[in-house]
């Protein structure tokens, strides 16, 4: 870069990332010959005021300042503005000093206060999950992302609380009316106190009665960056270690960021068993409520009779059988939530083992039931986003009711049911019944395919 273009890197820089809520400009000295420009999110700002904020009201001589920051370790001329916008990015502040400029090495690295993915835990990949600041997430979501088209904009909300909200999206990927939807419906919300990215989702979504969710609440920093390529929107907010990708297609709460990492035959196979797992919970409770009271002419005669012989001491019918076991697991499962950590897993484990045991010897429920239940739990428990598998937990009971009215028919009608209203439902005016990506991605794809 010339003496010319380095004068004009100040400028360029100012037009490439002025639009960031995250930028910050300043200037020195009483002549303001200085001035730095850097990212608040990437940068460490104890490192700037420190090493260049204050020796440039120590020193008098402009020169002599100039002279300290080229031989201060780490920093380096800005010749090039492609490693100038690669700097800023990283974390490093442009001190411009006359016609010349330099990149003051001022990144900030976070790791007091990023804990560990609990809720979406991982075999392989990274670990880091989103912490309560919302200055660290973008930190987490910019070291991953480095690119001027990564756009942030903070508003609040929260009359009382007065809740920093920051919407993350790349500007050349994204849906220009998702993007308008997502800002119009958060200027929508009034409310006294925001607390949780939950209750923030609630809020946004255009459906207040609904059964799925159409947008997805992740504390996985990965997660967000996977889905800014594929054109979505995020919403980070202050005091919650969760964020918000809109819009969401189904496919999205049954992927798992370690997906990406297994070969390609391993990963499809571990997404079909998440399949199976959702079909298996969603109709093994009402099938056996089917199979055992209404058709048992479409089993083999062998297992109806296991499934008669294994119910001869039952004194109700299989819907209330069903029931009451469901009723009991999903009690089992909210214990071991809200118990202490020291206590919960040891309670629950003796509380499900003697409940099962018990309740099979006094004739209360089938040796089968007891399968069945512990089946529909694990199957439960293999879809990656918990969003989704509360949502499972409760139309299973939808199944089973409709079951116990009409028999296969019943369980039939459900299953058809589901699935047209599936492809009813819309994510900010996209599909969200659909097996692919979202099409901006291979619409990016085909623009890097003919480049």
């Amino acid at each position: 870069m010339t003496t010319h273009r380095a004068s004009n890197a100040a400028n360029w820089l100012r037009e490439k990332l002025a639009e960031q809520s995250d930028y910050e400009e300043i200037t020195l000295g009483a002549s303001s010959q200085i001035q730095l420009q850097y990212l608040k999110s990437v940068t460490n700002s104890n490192l700037v005021y420190q090493y260049v904020v204050v020796p440039s009201y120590e020193m008098d001589d402009v020169e002599a300042y100039e002279a300290y920051i080229a031989t201060f370790p780490g920093t380096g001329k800005a010749d090039d503005l492609q490693k100038l916008i690669e700097g800023i990015l990283e974390g490093y502040t442009l001190v411009s000093i006359g016609p010349n400029s330099y990149l003051f090495n001022s990144v900030k690295v976070e790791s007091g206060g990023v804990g560990e993915a609990i809720n979406e835990a991982i075999v392989q990949g990274p670990r880091e999950a989103f912490s309560e600041s919302i200055e660290t997430n973008l930190n987490l979501i910019r070291r991953r992302y480095q690119t001027s088209e990564l756009k942030v904009e903070t508003m609040t909300l929260g009359s009382l609380s007065r809740t920093a909200i920051a919407i993350v999206y790349d500007q050349k990927r994204v849906d220009s009316s998702v993007l308008q939807q997502v800002k119009d419906r958060l200027k929508k919300v009034k409310i006294d106190i925001l607390q949780s990215a939950g209750e923030l989702e609630k809020y946004i979504s255009p459906h207040r009665f609904r059964i799925f969710p159409n947008m997805v609440v992740t504390e996985r920093p990965d997660r967000v960056v996977l889905n800014l390529t594929e054109g979505k929107v995020a919403i980070l907010m202050d005091t919650t270690g969760f964020a918000i990708i809109a819009p969401a297609v189904f496919t999205d709460f049954f992927s798992a960021m370690d997906d990406k990492i297994q070969i390609p035959l391993v990963s499809q196979f571990l997404k079909l068993i998440r399949y199976v797992g959702l079909f298996i919970t969603l109709t093994l409770p009402g099938l056996y409520v089917t199979f055992a009271s209404y058709n048992p002419e479409i089993l083999k005669s062998q297992l109806v009779l296991l499934i008669a012989g294994s119910r001869a001491a039952v004194p109700y019918p299989s819907f209330m059988e069903v029931l009451f076991m469901l009723l009991m697991m999903e009690f089992l499962t909210e214990a071991s939530l809200r118990l202490p950590k020291a206590i919960g897993p040891t309670a629950t484990t003796v509380g499900g083992l003697i409940l099962g045991q018990a309740a099979t010897q006094a004739g209360l429920v089938s040796n089968i039931m007891i399968i069945l239940v512990s089946a529909v739990a694990i199957s439960n428990f293999v879809i990656p986003l918990s969003m989704m598998g509360y949502t499972i937990r409760v139309i299973k009971y939808i199944i089973v009711l409709t079951a116990m009215l009409f028999g296969i028919v019943g369980v039939m009608i459900s299953v058809v049911g589901i699935i047209m209203y599936l492809s009813d439902v819309r994510s900010f005016g996209k599909p969200y019944f659909r097996l692919t990506l979202w099409e901006s991605k291979e619409k990016v794809g085909h623009q890097h395919g003919k480049s």
